[in-house]
């Protein structure tokens, strides 16, 4: 028997063929040259996923002003889907812009780890933001019954294409982050030469820090 293994940080999307709302789309291939947002929702038709899909499409231009594309998935049919996406429009005058794969076999959700079996057979509220070459970037995972923060996923792809072109690190909270606000983390010093030089720039305020290992700036 096949061992199940976590979708790891740092790994190629798995190539796949997917069954969505807008036709056939093979990821990560048809996302060349794309950020993209991945994420699960445990079933059509159920208040909690209502609210993050409309939350969702609220921000899809913010979203793509980053170059990402957003992803929805659920184990229901194409035909779920379509309707449901129609009675959204219909109820709260939101359209939802993006594809939503039909994973009504399980096949994708199984193979990305969505469906977790001590919370049954729908798929979790997991997340998955993979950058323009096709690497996993970072995974989020929540159960059925807690909606998730869209705010919070835009700030994450935010926060890696800040940390990709500068060489730096983020934060908690970033930019909003309390000790240092709207400021990023310079890498720590790796050998005592660069510890020497980050003390001297320090203690003649070349440098912004707490400590040699604590170093931050303005981008």
């Amino acid at each position: 028997m096949e061992e199940k293994r976590m979708t790891l940080l740092g790994e190629r999307f798995p190539s796949m063929e997917v069954v969505t709302t807008h036709g056939t789309k093979k990821i990560p291939e048809d996302y060349e040259g794309k950020w993209f947002v991945l994420f699960s929702h445990p079933s059509d038709f159920t208040p909690v996923c209502t609210t993050e899909f409309v939350e969702f499409a609220r921000k899809s231009e913010e979203f793509k002003k980053l170059n990402t594309e957003l992803i929805g998935l659920s184990v229901d049919q194409v035909f779920s889907h379509i309707k449901w996406v129609e009675w959204i429009k219909e109820h709260t005058d939101i359209t939802i812009p993006f594809p939503v794969i039909a994973d009504e076999l399980g096949r994708v959700s199984n193979q990305l780890g969505m469906i977790h079996e001590n919370k049954g057979t729908n798929t979790v509220r997991a997340v998955f933001i993979v950058d323009d070459k096709g690497i996993i970037r970072l995974i989020m995972y929540y159960p059925q019954e807690v909606g998730r923060d869209i705010d919070e996923i835009l700030r994450s792809v935010k926060a890696l294409q800040t940390a990709d072109k500068h060489s730096v690190a983020l934060p908690e909270k970033w930019p909003n982050n309390y000790l240092i606000g709207d400021k990023v983390i310079v890498p720590p010093a790796n050998n005592e030469a660069l510890v020497a030089e980050r003390k001297e720039k320090i203690n003649n305020k070349e440098l912004e820090a707490f400590d040699w290992w604590f170093v931050y700036k303005n981008l």
